[in-house]
């Protein structure tokens, strides 16, 4: 496959840190230009990635025309208007999550220029390990799946970050709590039909600092979480079903020099084998993914229909917040 030409729009820290980093072990990936609002950043950031071409502006980077692709990692608010402007200059369009701050806002991608794709970016829909026991769990390898329970915890007070800044789209929900949909959707190949929530804010930033939220799938299957942004960095994820149960090591930041390990149980508590995966970059493999759905070697599984759907659950969790009671997705 021809490879890709991509652009990256700013220099932010899980682009510069991650995202970038696993794009350029991809032969079939060429990231010719990286942009940001001070040149000087955007030279430091080329230069030290090994990337040809530094751009001082977004907008300046988005005239250029040997730019098929843009990977779109700015903060929640900027994540559609920058998307719209990258598909008016006639990019294709992965945004990192949320897409948006709302499902409302979700829907003028719905007016994007015809033939170009976008995504929203869930790096574990490509990850080894979650294809893996997606598998394992149609297969019916743990019975009927029931029940997905999710913990995702960091700590971050630092009140110059954008994850804090409530105006913006920060808080928990929005930054993490958006994985343990995106992984019960995917598990379960379902959507929820109602959420209820508890959620603690901030005193001072005004972000939801902790939530737990409860979807009911429907079919007797259920999703329960605990997300927080104040608390000791944590994850893990366990599945299960009647005859059995998986846990995933490191569901989200699957470390891309380790082996990403899960474990499968049977019917006798905390016995079973651990499954180790060949080292992989889940960045790269999204990507990749990316590519060949625009190349047409592949059908787009995810575009922005499966993101405003994602957005109409947080939605929902939001609404619950306020009405303490169930509320429909």
């Amino acid at each position: 496959m021809k490879p890709v030409k991509w652009g990256i729009i700013s220099t932010a820290n899980i682009g510069v840190a991650k995202v970038i980093p696993g794009m350029l072990k991809s032969k079939e990936i060429d990231i010719v230009a990286i942009s940001s609002r001070d040149q000087k950043t955007a030279d430091k950031w080329a230069k030290k990635l090994g990337i040809a071409r530094a751009y001082g502006s977004y907008e300046a980077m988005l005239a250029d025309p040997e730019i098929e692709a843009v990977y779109n990692p700015l903060p929640n608010h900027l994540h559609v208007p920058l998307t719209l402007a990258a598909a008016k200059a006639g990019k294709h369009v992965l945004c990192e999550k949320p897409i948006a701050i709302t499902a409302k806002e979700a829907g003028k991608l719905k007016k994007a220029r015809k033939g170009l794709y976008i995504a929203e970016a869930f790096m574990v829909r490509h990850a080894l390990q979650w294809q893996e026991v997606r598998k394992r769990v149609a297969k019916g390898e743990i019975g009927t799946p029931r029940l997905i329970q999710v913990f995702f915890s960091y700590y971050l007070d630092d009140p110059k970050n954008v994850r804090n800044d409530a105006k913006i789209g920060g808080g928990g929900l929005l930054d993490i709590g958006c994985y343990p949909i995106t992984v019960a959707r995917y598990v379960f190949d379902a959507e929820p039909k109602r959420v209820t929530a508890v959620f603690d804010r901030d005193p001072e930033f005004k972000i939801d600092r902790t939530a737990s939220g409860l979807a009911d799938f429907g079919k007797g299957r259920q999703l329960s979480f605990a997300i927080s942004t104040q608390t000791a960095p944590f994850q893990r994820v366990q599945i299960a079903g009647t005859k059995g149960r998986i846990e995933v090591e490191i569901p989200f930041n699957a470390p891309p020099d380790k082996p990403n390990r899960y474990f499968v149980q049977g019917m006798v508590m905390n016995e079973g084998k651990t499954h180790e995966l060949p080292v992989s970059d889940q960045y790269q493999l999204q990507a990749e993914a990316f590519n060949r759905v625009i190349r047409g070697q592949e059908k787009a599984d995810y575009g922005v229909k499966d993101a405003i759907q994602n957005m109409k659950i947080l939605d929902a969790f939001f609404r619950a917040e306020k009405s303490r009671k169930w509320e429909k997705v």
